[in-house]
């Protein structure tokens, strides 16, 4: 469709086929492939190696690659100043002897954030 390849592809839904796609379909000298989405613990990554020699790039983030040493003191700020509406994001609240249910739940895609209440 695109007769030789994208200069950039974004690749956003954890799925490990789409993620291949998203690599091999960037144009071979310049194409960019980012793989923000986080695949099943037992998904493999396979592509022919000709596409890494032929100096396709593969850039992957988590988090949208915040550093929380310099990037989470602003973030609290923000928060704190009523600048960023977090709550919409926490799905789901556990107590603390259910700690493994949240990793299950997004797993299933039922979840975005969990809060583990260690008080319960």
């Amino acid at each position: 469709m695109t007769n030789r390849g994208v200069d950039r592809s974004v690749e956003c839904t954890s799925s490990i086929q789409a993620m291949i796609s998203a690599f091999e379909y960037v144009h071979d000298g310049w194409g960019v492939a980012i793989l923000v989405g986080v695949p099943s613990k037992d998904d493999v990554f396979k592509t022919h190696p000709m596409n890494l020699l032929n100096e396709r790039t593969l850039k992957g983030t988590f988090y949208g690659n915040y550093k929380p040493r310099t990037d989470l003191p602003n973030v609290v700020e923000k928060y704190m100043k009523g600048e960023l509406e977090l709550e919409k994001f926490i799905t789901h609240t556990v107590p603390f002897p259910e700690i493994n249910k949240p990793f299950d739940l997004i797993l299933k895609g039922e979840s975005i954030r969990c809060i583990i209440r260690m008080d319960e």
